[in-house]
């Protein structure tokens, strides 16, 4: 076999040349089994989408992005066409394969009501990769869930990542505990005989922050699951997910932020509006309400225009599906990052706001934008994805289509 003389060959080609002459003389090699070829492609790593842009996959791993002009698609390889491709969508808060597309209490496993304060519950304990519901949101682009424990307790417990795709917990598995997921507010009250008020709920949660933090001075590693989670939130090694909705217990959460120093992501935050200069200056970002959720109880004045409002004042905005307990199935998160578009969010904030955002605020480094080494996940569109009359045509996860019917 002979080699061009680099004089030949561009050197920024010289990388994938040499992949593809070794992958023939060392068959174990990944070599390039797919690409996307999208009118407009968005990369979501900082740069404006590229007008005819190209991804190549090799493996489960992205290869090379690009202009058509620039990247060479190999004549073996599987070619997927798009009006519009973007990174695999992440929904960033929900309780999806937790909970499940029936209402039966067999599939109900987001929420234990025996105690208010219980942060060593693991959603990967409870997460069905077989669940239906995990099925139907991949089918609509969706490759990653951050899933687990509602809100609805003081600490309901752990959350974790998973894939959409895989038979087994640890296929679908990315991260095992992303969150500890703590509530503030009255959605905290309803299900316990305590705490019954808000300064209660406040003060359960600050005693047991504090125990916990006593406890690290101990010899030896703690024997109690739930202050040893705690720890870890106090330590930063793992960040409090504070749903509160109403101003002023989105105020206790940044109290207690700044009384314990954990890190924190505002969870819900429907009245995130009427507190976006002092949510930036804590510099905590929000996973939003679902845009559409309905306005009653601690939402009761959400407002479509709240992300918008979010992001002009500097704060790292996602878009999560939610849960709500009267209808534990899913809202669709592409849906309602339209919805917050047309509500004055940038477009490109709001595609960010269900790929490159919550991978960034969730710390899950290796997903939500389209580059080079990033896992292989893509949603290809027959249109517009923020239009309702779009379709999600093709979706990929880790190199491998999962769904190739327009839905």
């Amino acid at each position: 076999m002979v080699v061009p003389m680099p004089s030949l060959v561009s050197l920024r080609r010289l990388p994938l040349l040499l992949a593809v002459l070794m992958g023939g003389l060392l068959p174990g090699l990944a070599q390039a089994q797919h690409a996307v070829r999208a009118d407009t492609l968005y990369t979501m790593t900082g740069d404006g989408p590229i007008v005819n842009g190209v991804v190549l996959i090799e493996g489960s791993t992205i290869a090379e992005v690009g202009p058509a002009a620039d990247v060479d698609i190999p004549s073996d390889v599987t070619v997927h066409e798009a009006t519009v491709a973007t990174p695999g969508l992440i929904d960033p808060r929900g309780t999806v394969g937790v909970s499940g597309l029936e209402n039966v209490p067999a599939n109900q496993d987001q929420l234990d009501t025996s105690a208010p304060i219980q942060p060593h519950l693991r959603a990967i304990d409870a997460y069905n990769p077989r669940e239906d519901l995990v099925r139907f949101v991949r089918q609509l682009g969706i490759t990653t869930v951050h899933t687990g424990h509602a809100p609805g307790a003081l600490v309901s417990g752990q959350t974790a990542a998973f894939s959409t795709t895989g038979g087994t917990v640890g296929e679908a598995l990315r991260d095992s505990l992303t969150t500890v997921a703590f509530t503030l507010g009255p959605d905290a009250q309803a299900r316990f005989e305590t705490p019954g008020t808000r300064p209660k709920g406040v003060a359960m949660l600050r005693q047991a922050l504090l125990d916990a933090r006593a406890a690290m001075d101990d010899d030896g590693p703690t024997t109690d699951l739930g202050q040893a989670t705690l720890q870890m939130v106090l330590r930063g090694e793992v960040p409090a997910l504070v749903t509160a909705h109403r101003a002023h217990d989105i105020q206790a959460a940044l109290r207690l932020q700044k009384e314990f120093g954990f890190d924190l992501i505002l969870d819900g935050a429907a009245e995130a509006y009427l507190l976006a200069d002092e949510i930036a200056a804590a510099d905590v970002p929000v996973i939003l309400h679902s845009t559409m959720t309905r306005p009653s109880g601690t939402t009761a004045n959400a407002a479509f225009t709240t992300a918008g409002v979010l992001h002009e004042a500097g704060v790292p905005v996602a878009i999560q599906s939610g849960w709500e307990p009267y209808v534990p199935k899913t809202r669709v998160v592409l849906y309602e990052a339209a919805i917050a578009v047309a509500n004055g969010l940038p477009r490109r904030a709001g595609l960010a706001s269900i790929t490159s955002a919550p991978a960034q605020i969730l710390g899950l480094d290796n997903i939500g934008t389209l580059a080079p080494g990033q896992t292989a996940d893509l949603a290809l569109f027959d249109g517009d994805p923020l239009e309702y009359t779009t379709h999600v045509c093709t979706v990929l996860s880790e190199g491998t289509v999962v769904s190739d019917a327009c839905k």
